[in-house]
């Protein structure tokens, strides 16, 4: 066993936090080491954001080719080579890879130790690691281990083959009939992927709609422009029993459904669990939740002073861009002025096809928290653009304080939804008044003047009353 004192921090986990951090940290003079178990980049770059939205745009290629009279053009046949859509999004995959590794080639700092790391207590010298047999010390610690599937309590189960977020991109068989167990983004995105590849797809969910956390008027609409596209969905709906039958699955319901179903495939996306179940974290005491996520503060600091953890495994919002932000944030509590904390705005998406983007509270959020608020709607059907592309599924709606003209949240059900939020982003960070929208001069024809359009309709005496 070699014991390694060298290092002011050992960072557990190549996520999107760890990396940035660990040369933020290296460069402000700090001995550092970073340790994955297998690729760098997390999910994200390794089953999550690069590939899916990777295999999604070759989707939305084909959508488009099967919708080519609409623009007045001849596209007699669309063929989907669902293996060559995989190699695309996974040679993708690979040059991000190559490009996080060469950050950490020919330089002593941030070191870069492959292996499964475990804390194993501490001494007078700080936090003990083991990396196979090695033992590393630390006097501070970040984890960033991250989370996997979650595969739900459904007899048979484990006894089948189960396809998840994280195992897609490893298989290259066009699925006949595939059932999606679960709606939120991943579900979502997954469904319509499979769907525009070919495969027949059903949609299940315990839940009475679909993307359960959204305003209910969003979800209808979404749902309703996937159906458009033959997805069946069964809501209220629990898989009690999964079996094999030859090459098919037989998937016994209980809920809005038939009794039993018959598919090829199935797709898991019912959550997340954190990596933390063997991370030796008991050996230094550090709280973890009833779910297993690593308890912090604002400052993404634990229970035990020097332990810190960042990105999924610390619960809470659950993307690239938090995880992004969290290196942000400690980076200024362990190198810099301790002023940045996790008292942000967060915004995330659905990269389906009309795209979701969302910011700050619903209107169902709003409405309950006792605020006087006012509220904009623009359906997408009336902007100029939207019409000029072919893409008029969707709207805009904006959820304003009526006391303060602030911007309390947002959604933009729209295509480029995910982009079109950025222009509330901007404003509810910048905490100016929703007028910043209104008296604005945009660009036409685009998509983004249905934002101002949103804001535009609100009235002065729609002041909604709780």
């Amino acid at each position: 066993m070699t014991k390694d004192n060298s290092h002011d921090l050992v960072m557990i986990g190549a996520g999107q936090a760890a990396i940035p951090l660990a040369h933020a940290l290296a460069g402000a003079g700090m001995r550092v080491c970073l340790v994955e178990r297998k690729h760098l980049g997390g999910s994200c770059i390794n089953f999550g954001c690069t590939p899916t939205k990777a295999a999604l745009a070759s989707a939305r290629v084909a959508y488009q080719a099967r919708r080519a009279a609409t623009f007045g053009l001849r596209v007699p046949v669309v063929e989907v080579d669902f293996a060559g859509v995989l190699v695309r999004a996974k040679s993708i995959v690979q040059q991000s890879r190559r490009s996080i590794k060469r950050g950490f080639e020919n330089s002593g700092q941030p070191h870069l130790i492959y292996g499964h790391a475990r804390l194993e207590g501490r001494d007078e010298a700080g936090f003990l690691i083991r990396v196979e047999d090695r033992l590393l010390t630390a006097k501070q610690v970040v984890l960033d281990t991250g989370t996997r599937s979650r595969i739900p309590t459904v007899e048979g189960i484990d006894k089948v083959k189960v396809i998840t977020a994280g195992t897609w991109l490893d298989e290259t068989e066009l699925p006949e009939h595939i059932v999606v167990i679960g709606s939120g983004s991943t579900g979502l995105e997954m469904s319509q992927f499979y769907r525009r590849m070919g495969s027949r797809v059903t949609v299940i969910d315990h839940n009475q709609q679909i993307a359960k956390d959204e305003d209910e008027d969003v979800a209808e609409v979404l749902q309703r422009s996937l159906a458009a596209e033959e997805i069946r969905f069964y809501l209220q709906t629990e898989v009690r029993q999964v079996k094999p039958d030859g090459n098919n699955l037989v998937l016994n319901l209980e809920g809005n459904a038939p009794t039993e179903i018959m598919a090829s495939h199935l797709f898991v996306a019912t959550g997340r669990r954190p990596n933390t179940d063997d991370l030796g974290l008991e050996t230094i005491g550090v709280e973890v939740t009833d779910k297993g996520f690593v308890t912090v503060d604002a400052r993404l600091s634990t229970n035990v002073q020097g332990i810190w953890a960042a990105g999924d495994v610390r619960g809470g919002p659950m993307y690239t861009h938090t995880a992004w932000d969290d290196y942000r944030v400690l980076e200024s509590q362990i190198a810099g002025d301790g002023a940045r904390t996790t008292e942000r705005i967060v915004p995330y998406a659905f990269f389906t096809d009309p795209e979701l983007g969302r910011v700050g509270l619903t209107e169902r959020e709003a409405r309950r928290s006792g605020k006087r608020i006012k509220v904009g709607r623009y359906d997408m059907k009336k902007n100029g653009r939207a019409a000029e592309l072919g893409d008029t599924d969707g709207f805009i709606k904006v959820v304003v304080d009526a006391d303060t003209d602030r911007i309390l949240g947002a959604a933009a059900l729209a295509a480029g939804g995910a982009e079109l939020i950025h222009t509330i982003i901007g404003v509810m960070n910048a905490r100016a008044a929703v007028a910043t929208i209104r008296n604005a001069i945009h660009i036409h024809p685009t998509l983004s003047e249905a934002v101002q359009s949103a804001v535009y309709s609100i009235k002065a005496d729609e002041v909604k009353n709780n």
